[in-house]
This record gives structure tokens, C-alpha cells and sequence, in this order.
């Protein structure tokens, strides 16, 4: 003989809302979210990297806390409208970094001499920014050269930097 077990709709309900509930606290991206980075709590950085047309950014997360930035920096010269297009394309995406660490990124600004054509532009300043919500800092780097500029994804040291900025301009 068989057993029947009745299921009420209280009871039904009851079970999808709790599979529910553990579902989205369990799963929800929400839930996993890591707060953006406050401006006031990264250290943006830039310099030259004895490569003409080539700059090292970088910054370091200066909170108690680990936060995200961009995968992808801001990095805008001058005057000039637009940044610098990430290598290789990518979209906007979150970038983790733990209390006192520190991202680099290299950016071409132009490619080398004769190589540029009369379209490249001078400027005397670039605008490095982690996140794209930031106003960023700027840096005066004198008669840089501006053409079809590109940056790399934030990389965990400069070398990886360097070495992904190669690797994608071939």
C-alpha cells in the first residue's frame, strides 16, 4: 500500500520562498559586491618608462578595506578629447584590490618616431584616473606625443604591465 502525501498551496509556497531566499543570498551578485574604491583611498601614480610613447600609471588601494576600481584605467591627455582605448578591447568590469596593494598599467601614446603621421598632437599633461567615477590626477610629462593612444588592463606588477602592453601592440 502506498503512502500519499498531501501538499497544501501554503505548503508549496512556504518551500519556493525559502528556496528562493536562500537562492538569492546565496547566489545574488549583491550579495558578493565589493564597494567602489573612494578616490580619497587610492594613491594614483605615473611616470615615464625610458621607452619613448610609453608611460607607466599605477595606483594603491590607501583604505583599510579591499575595493574595486575599473579593470580598465582613464587615462586622457591634455586638452585632447577621448582616453586612451584599452589593449585588447574590453568591456568595464569590476577590479579587486586588497588594503595596500598596488595595480600598474602601461599606456602608448604614440607609436615610435616616423611611424606617427601629422595627426599626432603635443600635450604637456595626462590625467590618470583608477576608476572612471574619479576625477583622477594629473601629471605634466612635457611634448608627449599623442596619437591612437592605448592602455593595458590593470596588471598585479609592472612587469605583467610592460609585458601585456608588448604582447598586444605585437
Amino acid at each position: 500500500m502506498r503512502t500519499r502525501t498531501m501538499i497544501t498551496g501554503g505548503t508549496v509556497a512556504a518551500a519556493v520562498l525559502t528556496a528562493m531566499t536562500g537562492f538569492a543570498t546565496a547566489q545574488s551578485p549583491a550579495a558578493r559586491a565589493v564597494p567602489v574604491c573612494k578616490e580619497s583611498a587610492v594613491k594614483v601614480r605615473a611616470s615615464g618608462s625610458g621607452t619613448p610613447g610609453v608611460l607607466r600609471i599605477g595606483f594603491t588601494n590607501t583604505s583599510a578595506r579591499t575595493c574595486a576600481v575599473d579593470r580598465l584605467p582613464t587615462v586622457a591627455f591634455g586638452d585632447l578629447d577621448g582616453a586612451a582605448q584599452p589593449v585588447p578591447p574590453a568591456d568595464s568590469a569590476p577590479y579587486k584590490l586588497a588594503p595596500g596593494r598596488a595595480a600598474y598599467a602601461a599606456v602608448r601614446t604614440a607609436p615610435g618616431p616616423g611611424t606617427d603621421g601629422e595627426d599626432a598632437k603635443v600635450v604637456d599633461t595626462v590625467r590618470v584616473a583608477a576608476d572612471p567615477s574619479h576625477t583622477g590626477r594629473e601629471f605634466a610629462f612635457p611634448g608627449t606625443r599623442v596619437w591612437e593612444p592605448v592602455t593595458t588592463w590593470w596588471h598585479p606588477s609592472r612587469a605583467k604591465a610592460d609585458n601585456a602592453l608588448r604582447k598586444a601592440l605585437g
